[in-house]
């Protein structure tokens, strides 16, 4: 076999770098070596992996495709490796928790402090998610625990999904936007013809999800469910936000609600993990989150801070 994963880090480390030295250097060799083992594959394979007619030494398209694809090789050997380590020592060396945008950072910390207080070699990584990226992060494997996934779990290998609570959602308008002065409930397509306020969805595999977005209409994108507030306050769009965050503008005149015929009122959430990867820290922060009130403590802090 031509390839191995010596050459394919060489090719990753050329190609981030842009030249054989900084590549030599980042990976303690000597320009010589990575030179060589590349001219050996150009000549096992009988294809040019890089243009060196320039300053930096540039991926031709054969090469660009052996780079890409070696970098899933690589990872899919380091994900392998960290999953024998678990087996072995039953402690995770590092954890991914993907939180759901609706989940408060301020509620996790306690349970980030209890942890530490082990005193585990595991690394801690958290991470932001909304809508659909939450399942996608544990699809994509870049999560191994998601708390707050958002909606009906989609089909993924070994799935534990379990139920933490939900939040109902309501339609608001800032006083002055023109639904606000249209009598009765709203339809669907009345609603459609104006702006509407989303966060962007993070998944990168799974189709993004929406909430109460009509097909053809127009949609600004905000990254927080803050910002989404703050541009339906100032009347940019309309659109529909958990009740915990809209009860204080609404008592304070900010925002008005409108009933909309047909619309989704409630979102389920979970706290899911894959069976098969069920390390001791990973079963730690389950026995944490594992609570089917959490989304109403959530509501709670979210209420409490406007």
């Amino acid at each position: 076999m031509n390839l191995s994963f010596e050459v394919l880090q060489v090719l990753d480390a050329i190609d981030r770098t842009g030249t054989f030295a900084s590549a030599a250097e980042t990976l303690h060799k000597v320009p010589s070596s990575l030179t060589y083992l590349v001219q050996k594959l150009e000549l096992d394979l009988g294809v040019k992996l890089f243009d060196r007619s320039g300053r930096r030494a540039m991926l031709t398209h054969a090469g660009r495709v052996v780079v890409e694809e070696g970098r899933r090789l690589l990872q899919a050997a380091e994900d392998l490796e960290c999953k024998a380590k678990r087996i072995q020592h039953g402690w995770e060396t590092e954890l991914h928790v993907a939180i759901d945008e609706i989940i408060p950072f301020d509620l996790l910390w306690d349970h980030v402090s209890d942890f530490y207080k082990l005193k585990l070699d595991t690394r801690l990584h958290l991470s932001k998610e909304v809508l659909g990226g939450s399942w996608d992060a544990l699809l994509t494997r870049r999560a191994d625990l998601v708390v707050g996934a958002a909606g009906d779990p989609p089909p993924i290998p070994n799935l534990m999904a379990k139920p933490i609570g939900s939040l109902k959602h309501v339609f608001v308008v800032a006083p002055d936007h023109p639904l606000a002065s249209v009598p009765g409930p709203l339809t669907q397509d009345i609603v459609a013809k104006y702006r509407v306020v989303a966060i962007g969805d993070t998944s990168r595999k799974l189709a993004p999800r929406t909430i109460a977005i009509a097909d053809n209409q127009e949609v600004m994108t905000v990254p927080t469910l803050e910002a989404k507030l703050a541009a339906q306050i100032r009347g940019l769009a309309a659109g529909t936000i958990p009740e915990c965050l809209a009860a204080e503008p609404l008592s304070r005149g900010e925002l008005v609600q409108k009933e909309v015929i047909g619309m989704r009122h409630t979102t389920h959430f979970y706290l899911a993990w894959r069976g098969d990867e069920t390390g001791k820290a990973l079963r730690w922060w389950v026995e944490q989150l594992d609570r089917p009130t959490l989304i109403d403590d959530v509501a709670q802090q979210r209420m409490m801070h406007g």
